[in-house]
């Protein structure tokens, strides 16, 4: 029986390197060889804390039938190695290169749409299902079968490393577009991880007028500068007079030459960073959370009524997000790789990929693993 070398998720701090059978490929079905994929914050707190997204042990996922171990990965690139018989796109043959858009919505099931999908906003199906999580496959691994669907395929002026960092730019794509914002308005992005970066690389991409990062960190503050802030600030700096002005807050005003920015992104999540967020907008803009909270936060309603901010947040992305972020990197003037602080072999996925994050998360975006043997696919 053909295997496949990849990490398996068994729950909390137990993953291992292992051999596994080689699924089929089903009628709409691709499978890929792996080129690169990323490991994502989530993949480090099902590590440290799960399982969050993927089945609880003894369990199956309700839509997908999956369960533990489940193969780990789901920002992942990759060449057809073979098309199931019902695959017709052109664009899909053997030898392509593609990136994925690793969520399971009602197409992926044959079924109707929900309420949300019929709204356009497939990111929040009720079956949402992920690669990587709660679906047969993941991308750490040296091969996947994914439905035909969820490949992207990418243009010559888009490199595999690029493809593999779709799924995360895709998610920042996602919160720019959700958040309404305007080329010419300004914005405050609070936290510069590997979202909070991304959204920042975007936004000039979109247009904007003047991007403020909050950031403590020295090296992640040093990225920032590179990846175009036009001011960085860094908030332990300051030490606020009780009940007097977020020095924060004074420093954006200062930078946009207004009241506040149009949008601020809240890429932390935490109850300091929510209060400067919605202190920071102007009168009329939005706070936009991109975090996944830890624990409930505390907010005065007040101060968004009578000031009318708008409070929004989303999550993952849409196949149109996807398409808008491809043409947008097809154009150039994005330099995604930037986001790139590390190629580890799959073999090293968990002493240099998943531990490495853990133990000097400050010092890196976005690590991508490779397996061994795809060491040769053109970049």
């Amino acid at each position: 029986m053909a295997t496949v070398t990849a990490l398996q998720y068994y729950g909390r701090k137990d993953v291992r390197l292992e051999q596994v059978p080689s699924l089929p490929c089903g009628p709409d079905e691709v499978r890929l060889q792996i080129a690169y994929c990323g490991i994502c914050g989530s993949d480090i707190h099902e590590y440290l804390g799960g399982p969050i997204f993927p089945p609880k042990a003894g369990e199956k996922h309700p839509w997908t039938g999956h369960q533990l171990p489940v193969t780990l990965g789901h920002e992942m690139s990759g060449t057809i190695v073979e098309v199931g018989s019902g695959v017709s796109d052109p664009k899909l043959q053997v030898g392509a290169r593609v990136a994925v858009n690793p969520a399971w919505t009602d197409r992926h099931y044959g079924l109707e749409p929900c309420t949300a999908c019929e709204l356009g906003m497939s990111n929040i199906c009720k079956r949402y299902a992920s690669y990587g999580l709660s679906a047969a496959g993941g991308g750490l691994a040296t091969e996947i079968v994914v439905k035909h669907l969820s490949c992207i395929p990418l243009p010559d002026s888009v490199s595999l490393k690029v493809g593999a960092l779709m799924e995360p730019l895709a998610v920042a794509w996602h919160c720019i577009r959700t958040s309404g914002f305007q080329k010419g308005q300004t914005a405050l992005i609070l936290g510069a991880g590997p979202i909070g970066l991304a959204i920042l690389m975007l936004l000039r991409v979109w247009g904007a007028k003047t991007v403020v990062i909050s950031e403590p960190t020295a090296s992640r503050k040093r990225m920032a500068n590179d990846f175009g802030a036009d001011l960085v600030v860094d908030p332990t700096r300051f030490t606020a007079p009780k009940n007097g002005p977020d020095p924060v807050v004074i420093a954006t005003q200062g930078a946009v030459h207004a009241d506040g920015v149009d949008v601020a992104f809240d890429a932390t999540g935490i109850q300091t960073t929510l209060d400067t967020a919605i202190a920071a907008v102007r009168p009329g803009g939005t706070v936009f959370n991109v975090a996944i909270h830890e624990k409930p936060l505390m907010i005065n309603l007040n101060d968004l009524t009578l000031s009318e901010r708008r409070l929004m947040g989303g999550i993952c992305y849409t196949q149109d997000d996807f398409r808008d972020l491809l043409q947008a990197l097809q154009k150039g003037g994005i330099p995604a790789e930037k986001l790139i602080t590390s190629v580890v072999d799959l073999d090293d996925v968990v002493e240099k990929g998943l531990l490495e994050l853990i133990r000097n998360k400050a010092a890196h975006v976005k690590i991508l693993i490779t397996p061994n043997r795809v060491r040769s696919v053109r970049l």
